[in-house]
């Protein structure tokens, strides 16, 4: 029986494969997502919110990120007579810690071959490693999303193992992206800072517009295929459209009011003054200070797409 082998799809990553699979985005909708909206105020009573200032603030400030990068679309050539896509992929998880100084504590870099064919190897090239992981099916989507699970469980270890370390530490944790995945992870909340669907009803909604820089709605439960708890915060920034600044949180859904207030109010003292400027950040004030400087390290962490590219062209070639 003949190994498996591979080869390296001439296109560049970024344009998609040279067979056009065609692709569709989310684009801004309304939700059908099952809200409960009386969790912290009744629906028709909502209004802007502003935490206490003399509420105690954990003495560690912890942001969790991550970043995907993939460096080469390739067929595996199996058993089966029809190859299989797959992406080679570099992906990298740090942990940021404010605790009077700000400092990057952890950081993982690793790779992966993403892809349906069920007796793909690893992708041993001069540079780097690609570990072959299974995908869902042979499609984009389903590529990226196997991918993405693997980024996932790469930031909950690190977050773990902190926390294994610093027993004794009274820290808050801040997910940059949704929650699914790591609810289990305690004192922990995901921090989504673009919109893609609107979630909240028409009266509500009108509340997130009114918010001042600093103030929250009131915290809602949330249904899609996974439930959480969920409030909209504005941090500052210079004056703009109606959702200017405006951030979604999210906690787990199985804790009890009091604590999702009070996650929720601290979102509302942390968060603001660590918001990103326009100056320096083209995603301010949404994209905060110690993400996207985290984010920068880690692009870095990565190593030059380009020779991997070429190590994975010769590495088919041989």
């Amino acid at each position: 029986m003949t190994a498996p082998s591979f080869s390296v799809d001439p296109w560049d990553p970024s344009y998609g494969m040279a067979y056009g699979e065609e692709m569709t985005g989310d684009s801004l909708q309304q939700s059908s997502a099952e809200l409960a909206l009386d969790l912290e105020l009744p629906a028709n009573q909502w209004r802007p919110l502003s935490a206490d200032p003399a509420l105690p603030v954990p003495g560690t400030i912890l942001f969790l990120d991550g970043v995907r990068r993939i460096d080469a679309r390739v067929w595996v050539h199996g058993t089966d007579p029809q190859p299989s896509a797959g992406i080679a992929a570099s992906y990298a998880a740090g942990l940021v810690c404010l605790d009077g100084s700000a400092r990057i504590t952890d950081v993982t870099v690793e790779r992966g071959l993403f892809t349906a064919a069920p007796d793909a190897p690893d992708l041993d090239s001069r540079h780097a490693v690609y570990v072959a992981s299974k995908a869902p099916g042979p499609g984009m989507d389903q590529l990226s999303l196997a991918l993405q699970q693997h980024l996932g469980e790469a930031e909950v270890r690190l977050a773990m193992l902190f926390r294994k370390e610093h027993p004794d530490t009274h820290d808050l944790l801040f997910v940059d992206g949704p929650l699914r995945g790591r609810t289990h992870l305690d004192r922990t909340i995901g921090f989504i800072k673009t919109h893609h669907t609107t979630y909240l009803p028409t009266e509500q909604a009108a509340v997130v517009s009114q918010l001042r820089p600093g103030q929250r709605t009131p915290a809602f439960g949330m249904g899609t295929s996974w439930r959480r708890s969920s409030w909209y915060l504005r941090l500052p920034g210079p004056p703009g459209a109606p959702w200017s600044g405006v951030v979604r949180l999210e906690c787990s859904a199985d804790l009890p009011v009091p604590e999702v207030r009070r996650l929720a109010d601290l979102s509302a003292l942390v968060l603001p003054p660590l918001a990103s400027s326009p100056h320096k950040d083209p995603r301010a004030p949404q994209n905060l200070v110690p993400i996207g400087g985290l984010e920068r390290e880690l692009r870095r962490r990565l190593g030059d797409q380009q020779l991997l590219y070429r190590s994975l062209r010769a590495a088919a070639a041989s």
